[in-house]
């Protein structure tokens, strides 16, 4: 297997570090095709752009045609040998403007394309799609992706569709339907972590140290590369981001204030329902994480519990920073 190169900060490319674990089940529906679109939700930052590109490549060697496109980046790629085919993607791409809903439309219907030009094996990779579409199209997108497996125009061998979304949001929209399997992914497993840790130059922090505040997400360990290591200002950052405004941290001090201890207290009956769709659509927490059954995930899940990290048996903090960032609104108020 060929490993992509990756973009991980200015000037410095990192290639795909070891998700042993979704790799294998890419080569598995290599071998299969989906029978229903795969739509893989997650953390921000936890990875799933850059096992979708080494996806792509997986999928190529093994004879697929591929249409990989990301609309928020207006990046696309396709592997094919229908020059027209290719010429329209690009084409797309080109016209692009906003947000790049078109791009993820165009995705689709050159897939369709090259079902209809009688290409055997067709794979269409869509990163960040549902932000692009907005989430009331969402399940209309997915809905397509599966027409095109059910009732394709012309026979095929094997179609590989899967749609990738940090959107905490979708997730709910998505599952209403049949239309798709949804597969969570966390964040990298710790020696797959280390490998990508270890390819970054310069003065580091221990590796423990690194993976404490990161829990593994690779964006947030890029924060720190690009802040020189600085915990604070990353932190800082993420409640700009966030817009973990007074206000907000007011209103809901009691539950912020014992979810940083525990996330699992936001769990059960008494949690604010408002509350709880904030945190999700804001990307701070995963709300009910599936069970640890590696069968339903892809990749690694993430362990039973580990308080250290922020992981409950129910409810996660997406990365052990988003809490921090959570506990110094809260202390930033007082």
């Amino acid at each position: 297997m060929r490993r992509v190169k990756l973009s991980f900060a200015p000037g410095l490319e990192v290639e795909f570090s070891d998700r042993d674990r979704g790799v294998q089940q890419v080569l598995e529906w290599a071998e299969r095709g989906t029978r229903f679109p795969i739509v893989v939700f997650g953390p921000e930052g936890c990875g799933k752009t850059a096992w979708l590109k080494q996806a792509v490549e997986l999928l190529r060697e093994r004879g697929y045609e591929v249409v990989y496109v990301n609309p928020l980046q207006k990046e696309y790629l396709a592997h094919t040998d229908a020059k027209e085919v290719a010429k329209a993607l690009a084409e797309a791409a080109f016209k692009v403007s906003g947000v790049g809903a078109e791009l993820a439309y165009a995705a689709f219907n050159v897939a369709r394309e090259l079902v209809k030009l009688r290409k055997r094996r067709v794979a269409v990779l869509v990163d960040d799609a549902f932000q692009a579409i907005g989430l009331g199209k969402a399940a209309a997108y997915v809905k397509s992706l599966l027409g095109l497996i059910e009732y394709p125009p012309a026979s095929y061998e094997r179609i590989v569709a899967i749609a990738a979304t940090s959107e905490g949001l979708s997730r709910r929209e998505i599952g209403r339907h049949r239309w798709a399997t949804l597969m969570p992914m966390w964040n990298m497993p710790r020696k797959g972590f280390e490998e990508l840790y270890e390819q970054l130059p310069g003065p580091k922090p221990k590796f423990e140290e690194a993976w404490r505040w990161t829990g593994g997400n690779p964006w947030m360990l890029a924060q720190l590369y690009e802040a020189r290591w600085n915990v604070g200002r990353v932190a800082e950052r993420t409640v700009l981001m966030k817009e973990l405004a007074a206000d907000f941290v007011k209103e809901w001090r009691e539950w912020l204030e014992v979810a940083v201890e525990d996330p699992d207290s936001l769990w059960g009956v008494g949690a604010p329902e408002e509350l709880l769709r904030e945190l999700v659509a804001r990307n701070l927490i995963v709300y009910n994480v599936y069970d640890r059954d590696p069968w339903f995930w892809i990749d690694e899940p993430p362990p039973e519990r580990d308080p250290e990290l922020g992981v409950g048996r129910h409810v996660a903090w997406q990365t052990p920073l988003h809490r921090e960032a959570v506990r110094r609104a809260l202390e930033g108020t007082r």
